[in-house]
C-alpha cells in the first residue's frame, strides 16, 4: 500500500480588529466616555481582593444615589439588562403566583414570557404601542386577582419611546399585598426614577443606556418588603445564578464566593457612576430633557412627526415616524455609511414605521442633536423627500435656556 502525504493546512492570518468610531445615537449602547474606557484598562484584581471589595462598596453607594434609595440590597448583576429583568422576576415569583404584567412594547412582552417561565399566572394589561398604560386598567386587573403577588411595568419602553408615569402605582399594588416591579433600563440616570419616593419594591436597569457604561452589568435594587417575600418562598428560585439570596452575600458583609465578578466591567461602572455623581442627578435629568426638546423641535421643523404624545415622551429615546414613501432601512444605512451615525429602527408592529433616536448619557449632547438633524435632512433628501433643516429650530430651544 502506498500512502500519500496530505498537504499542510494553511493557517489563517487574522488582522488586528479595529472597529470604526461610530456616533451611537440608537437605542443602546450609548457612547462611552474616554475616562470609562481607561478605567477598564486598569490592572485586574482578584474578586475578593480587599482593594476590589472597596470598589464594590463604592459601587453600591453610588447605585443607591442613582436609584434614589436606601435599599441594602442594591447591586450590579453580572450580566446584561435582560438578566436584571430575569433577576427581578424569578426571585419573588413562584409557580401559581398571580402577576399583573403591563405591556405597551417589546419589554412588557418579555416580562410576560419570563413570568410564564416561572410558572406564574399572568394577567396582562395592554396599551397600544406608543401610549402608556392606563392606571385604571391596572387597578381593575389587581381587583380581578384573588391574591396578586406583583405588578410588573416598564418605566421607559425602549421599543416605543414611551415614559410611564409611576405615581400611585405602589399604593395600588401594596393595597392588594402585591410588590411593584419596575423596568428602568432606559430611564435610570436620564429620568427621575425615585425608587423610595415611588415605593418601588424591585427595580432594575442596564449599564449601557443613560449611565453611559458599556453593556455587561445590570444594576438592581430590592426593598426589604421584596426580600421578605423572597425569604418566605416555598420553592427554590429557578435560577441558581440569579438567586439574590446567594448573590447578596457576595456583595454584603459576608463576601461569600458566588461567582467571579467581571472585574473590568465593575471598574467601568464605578467610573460611570462617579461621572453621574459629579454632574448631579437634577442637572443630568435637565440635560436629557433639554436635548430631547431641541431634537423634537428640529424634527418637527423638518416636517416629521413624533410617534408619542408630548406628556408621555422619553427624553432618552425619541421615536420619530418614518414619512410615507421613505424607506426606513435605506435612511439608516445612509446615516451609518455617510456620517458614522447609528440610529435604531422600529420593532414588532412599529418595524419600518419609526426611527428610534437615542440621546443617552454623554450622547445626550447639543452637538449630537445638531449632527443627527443635519445628517437626517441630507439622507431624506437623497431619498427624494424634500424637507427643511431642523438645526435652527433646535438652536432656538438652546438659546431660550428653557428645559421645559
Amino acid at each position: 500500500m502506498t500512502s500519500e502525504r496530505q498537504p499542510a493546512t494553511e493557517r489563517r492570518t487574522y488582522e488586528p480588529f479595529t472597529p470604526p468610531r461610530r456616533v451611537l445615537l440608537g437605542p443602546g449602547p450609548s457612547p462611552v466616555e474616554e475616562r470609562i474606557l481607561q478605567a477598564m484598562a486598569a490592572p485586574l484584581l482578584g474578586h475578593l481582593d480587599p482593594v476590589f471589595l472597596r470598589c464594590m462598596d463604592e459601587i453600591q453607594e453610588l447605585l443607591r444615589f442613582v436609584f434614589e434609595t436606601t435599599n441594602r440590597v442594591t447591586i450590579p448583576i453580572s450580566a446584561t439588562g435582560s438578566a436584571g429583568m430575569e433577576a427581578a422576576l424569578v426571585n419573588p415569583i413562584e409557580p401559581g403566583d398571580e402577576v399583573v404584567v403591563c405591556i405597551h412594547g417589546v419589554f412588557g412582552e418579555r416580562m410576560l414570557d419570563i413570568v410564564g417561565r416561572c410558572g406564574g399566572r399572568p394577567t396582562a394589561v395592554r396599551a397600544e404601542w406608543g401610549t402608556p398604560i392606563d392606571p385604571e386598567q391596572i387597578r381593575a386587573a389587581l381587583a380581578s386577582c384573588s391574591k396578586p403577588k406583583a405588578v410588573a411595568i416598564v418605566h421607559a419602553e425602549t421599543s416605543t419611546g414611551v415614559l410611564q408615569d409611576l405615581k400611585g402605582l405602589s399604593e395600588m399594588a401594596h393595597d392588594h399585598g402585591a410588590l411593584l416591579i419596575v423596568d428602568a433600563v432606559t430611564s435610570l440616570g436620564g429620568h427621575p426614577v425615585g425608587v423610595d419616593r415611588n415605593g418601588i419594591d424591585v427595580c432594575y436597569s442596564g449599564t449601557q443606556k443613560c449611565l453611559g457604561a458599556p453593556p455587561g452589568l445590570a444594576p438592581v435594587t430590592f426593598s426589604e418588603r421584596a426580600l421578605e417575600v423572597i425569604r418566605n418562598r416555598q420553592t427554590k428560585v429557578q435560577s441558581w445564578y440569579l438567586d439574590i439570596s446567594m448573590v447578596e452575600k457576595y456583595w454584603g458583609g459576608e463576601r461569600t464566593y458566588h461567582h467571579t465578578a467581571p472585574i473590568s466591567m465593575n471598574y467601568a461602572l464605578r467610573e460611570a457612576l462617579q461621572i453621574v455623581y459629579e454632574e448631579g442627578l437634577e442637572a443630568r435629568w435637565a440635560r436629557h430633557q433639554r436635548n430631547h426638546r431641541a431634537l423634537v423641535a428640529g424634527v418637527e421643523a423638518m416636517g416629521l412627526a413624533m410617534n408619542v404624545a408630548p406628556p408621555d415622551r422619553l427624553w432618552s429615546l425619541n421615536a420619530v415616524r418614518v414619512p410615507d414613501g421613505v424607506d426606513d432601512g435605506r435612511v439608516r444605512a445612509r446615516l451609518l455609511s455617510d456620517d458614522q451615525i447609528e440610529i435604531g429602527g422600529g420593532l414588532g408592529p412599529l418595524k419600518g414605521k419609526i426611527w428610534r433616536i437615542g440621546l443617552m448619557g454623554s450622547g445626550s449632547a447639543r452637538q449630537n442633536v445638531r449632527l443627527v438633524l443635519d445628517a437626517l435632512q441630507r439622507a431624506l433628501q437623497a431619498e427624494g423627500f424634500d424637507c427643511a433643516s431642523g438645526v435652527e429650530a433646535a438652536e432656538r430651544v438652546y438659546e431660550s435656556g428653557a428645559a421645559s
